[in-house]
């Protein structure tokens, strides 16, 4: 068995060019010819090994044949290792030499059921870079097709054009630095699909849907900067799966805002994340990435805003009959104009250069963190308990200071709940599991309750600015708040009531 790690880049056809005259590129010496690489895959009809995440594969490059076996690695910002058992074919599947228990169990029980399921037909160009001494990276260059025919006879295809890194020697960390360096000049999008995988989804025909947070997996113990590095590299892989499925879209009218909100999503939770390990952290590190993130995360925020209020304050109002008709076409025209106009500026900041080049250099800093950050040792439990002590202290403060129910004060308590979920979120497994998700549930409660407050208030003022001196619109905008009213008024009056308990009763950590 051998452990591939590679570092999978995704790029434009148009690019291509610009790569090969990358110098780093053009520098590193050719491995023979350009080859052309045909691989069928295998599974059963019902996807036994797909389930399993187990792929078999034949490959043929001139009349040489070749049998491949991998087993699925979690990857994260396109970086990932993997099993790999690799031998010659002759025409019959041999599975002798997976010395993976489980893999191997697998494979002999369905080896009599493997059918074709698709292929991939692409030409190879691949370079060996090697900077300095025990380092050394094959550089691949791979452009062509997935194809199949699914089992009623449609045919489907999809391209193939990627650079991917493979390391023959050295650290994980080297192949970032070269993907680094190269995405400075070139618009490279980690992509932590395999072709494999993207096969599946073909021959499926699985629509790109957006990604949510991952639930939190650390242990007990574990270190505090590897839960720090486990729990990041989740918001990576959230923040560039939303990101990447966005920019697949072709027409930015495709482009669902689920896909936006979450990639926002992601950004928050890691910012959450520096915050709450900021004790074990380099500060340098925490300063610089909880800025770039939040510089990233406000690219999208207008759109994000907009989605929103139309779909909690605009759809909901049914003014048949009620409200001046014309005034309130002229505010949906309005709200749609703004909407459109937030929606173009976000994609238009959503290229893949801009966001593969950040994920790429939030994955090498995640790498390069020092492994003893704290200045004092303590436990991964001691220190969750610690911080989530804490974000329940400021909860408090808040709390107390929300008492006049100002707009401003409710909103410092709404982003302090936030940040206590997340915390919860992040250090759920280290305790008791049914207290912690009843903490979280009435977490989540309060920060919903608190955020359509926030939406009411800040919807006042942009009406206000859409209507200006329109007689018309300014009932229209009237009616829209009048609509919600009661609800806001009946939210207001009991927020701090269905807080009190999750700040001051007995902590679940």
């Amino acid at each position: 068995m051998s452990q591939e790690i590679e570092l999978k880049l995704a790029l434009p056809a148009r690019a291509l060019p610009a790569l090969r005259r990358h110098p780093l590129v053009a520098a590193a010496s050719k491995l023979g010819k350009a080859v052309t690489l045909d691989n069928t895959y295998y599974d059963t009809p019902e996807f036994h090994l797909k389930a399993r995440k187990v792929a078999v594969r034949t490959r043929r490059q001139g009349r040489i044949w070749l049998q491949t076996v991998k087993c699925a690695a979690v990857s994260s910002g396109g970086l990932s290792q993997r099993p790999e058992w690799e031998q010659p074919y002759d025409g019959q599947f041999d599975f002798s030499q997976v010395d993976a228990p489980d893999a191997a169990k697998l494979l002999a029980r369905h080896r009599k059921q493997l059918v074709p399921v698709f292929t991939t037909r692409f030409r190879r160009e691949t370079r060996r870079f090697q900077p300095r001494a025990g380092v050394s990276i094959l550089l691949m260059i791979d452009t062509g097709t997935i194809a199949l025919t699914t089992p009623d006879g449609v045919e489907r295809s999809a391209p193939i054009c990627e650079l991917e890194l493979e390391l023959e020697e050295g650290r994980p960390l080297d192949l970032l630095e070269l993907a680094c360096t190269l995405a400075q000049t070139l618009p490279l999008m980690p992509a932590d699909l395999s072709k494999a995988e993207r096969g599946y989804r073909l021959f499926l025909d699985t629509p790109l849907a957006p990604m949510g947070a991952e639930r939190s997996t650390i242990e007990p113990g574990q270190s505090v900067i590897d839960a720090f590095r486990e729990l990041a590299s989740g918001g990576v892989r959230q923040w560039q799966a939303n990101a990447a499925a966005a920019l697949a879209h072709t027409a930015p009218d495709a482009i669902g805002p689920d896909f936006i909100h979450q990639l926002r999503v992601a950004l928050r939770r890691l910012r959450a994340l520096l915050r709450i390990f900021a004790p074990a952290l380099p500060a340098a590190f925490v300063a610089e990435w909880n800025q770039r993130l939040r510089d990233n995360a406000s690219r999208f925020g207008e759109a994000r805003d907009l989605d929103v209020f139309h779909a909690e304050l605009l759809e909901p109002v049914t003014p048949e009959g009620l409200a001046d008709t014309e005034g309130m076409a002229r505010l949906l025209e309005l709200a749609a104009a703004a909407r459109e106009t937030a929606r173009t500026a976000a994609v238009h900041s959503l290229d893949a250069a801009t966001q593969g080049r950040l994920l790429l250099e939030f994955n090498a800093a995640l790498l390069r963190l020092p492994t003893d950050g704290l200045a004092a040792p303590t436990t991964l439990r001691g220190f969750a308990r610690e911080r989530l002590t804490r974000l329940r202290k400021r909860s408090r403060r808040r709390f107390d200071a929300a008492s006049t129910l100002e707009p401003v004060r409710l909103h410092a308590l709404r982003i302090s709940v936030k940040q206590l979920r997340y915390g919860i979120e992040f250090f759920a497994p280290l305790f008791p599991t049914k207290a912690m998700e009843r903490q979280r549930e009435g977490v989540v409660r309060a920060q919903g309750t608190l955020g359509f407050l926030q939406d009411v208030d800040t919807a006042r003022g942009r009406l206000a600015a859409w209507a200006g001196d329109d007689t018309g619109v300014r009932i229209a905008a009237a009616f829209v708040l009048g609509w919600h009213g009661p609800r806001y008024a009946r939210l207001r009056r009991r927020v701090l009531h269905d807080c009190e308990p999750l700040l001051w009763g007995k902590a679940p950590w």
